[in-house]
């Protein structure tokens, strides 16, 4: 997928009908999304428990467009080849996930994978910055990591930061957390091209009402165009 800085709005799944994942997936890729969010939690590293390698593997035949797994996991190391073999097109890792984070990034790019780098929303720019020789994407939390439909947490400094870092490099800042037409301006004038929402894509609607999501997605496209 060639690298452009233009918004890409990648809703989380995580807030799609459970019983129904595969047409969920095809129901917001048809209204528009440009990405599917995973979001992988193991009731250890945050307090939750959601999808492992299997899961991700039954996803991956829906997702046309790009699968962006989110590890919300510690340790990462001994999951990254499973989800690789999963197909998964990016793997994100946590800094505070384990002490060898750099490692842990090689370990992606080494699996055949895009490799994300996240930030917690008490961890400052600067613990990425020795890291950005083997991103692909640092994911900005905007809120603290475990659950859907958290209130956005105000992190536009740190966006700034991070976007000034990286410079001219092909590496893509997202944002996780409270997306919604209200917070994406703010976050988007920071410099975030990758909008992770999950309530704000799938409030109201459903597989039989799909045309939701396209005029969810749509509002929050509009209210950045318009800020």
């Amino acid at each position: 997928m060639p690298f452009d800085r233009s918004i890409k709005i990648a809703p989380s799944i995580l807030s799609a009908d459970f019983a129904n994942f595969g047409a969920e997936i095809r129901a917001i890729e048809a209204q528009g999304a440009d990405w599917v969010h995973v979001d992988v939690m193991d009731g250890h590293f945050v307090p939750n428990l959601t999808f492992g390698p299997p899961a991700v593997k039954a996803f991956r035949p829906h997702v046309k467009t790009f699968m962006d797994v989110h590890l919300m996991i510690a340790p990462v190391d001994p999951y990254i080849e499973a989800y690789a073999e999963a197909g998964a097109d990016m793997l994100t890792a946590h800094v505070e996930a384990g002490p060898h984070i750099h490692r842990t990034l090689q370990a992606i790019r080494a699996a055949g994978m895009k490799a994300g780098v996240a930030l917690n929303p008490g961890t400052p720019a600067e613990a990425v910055r020795d890291l950005l020789p083997l991103a692909d994407m640092v994911l900005v939390m905007t809120v603290n990591p475990g659950f859907g439909g958290q209130k956005f947490i105000d992190m536009t400094a740190k966006v700034r930061a991070v976007r000034e870092m990286i410079g001219d490099r092909e590496i893509h800042i997202q944002i996780d957390g409270g997306v919604d037409p209200v917070t994406a301006p703010l976050v988007a004038a920071a410099g975030a091209d990758v909008l992770v929402a999950g309530s704000a894509v799938f409030r109201g609607g459903s597989v039989d009402r799909p045309e939701v999501y396209g005029a969810n997605m749509k509002a929050i496209r509009d209210a950045i165009a318009a800020a």
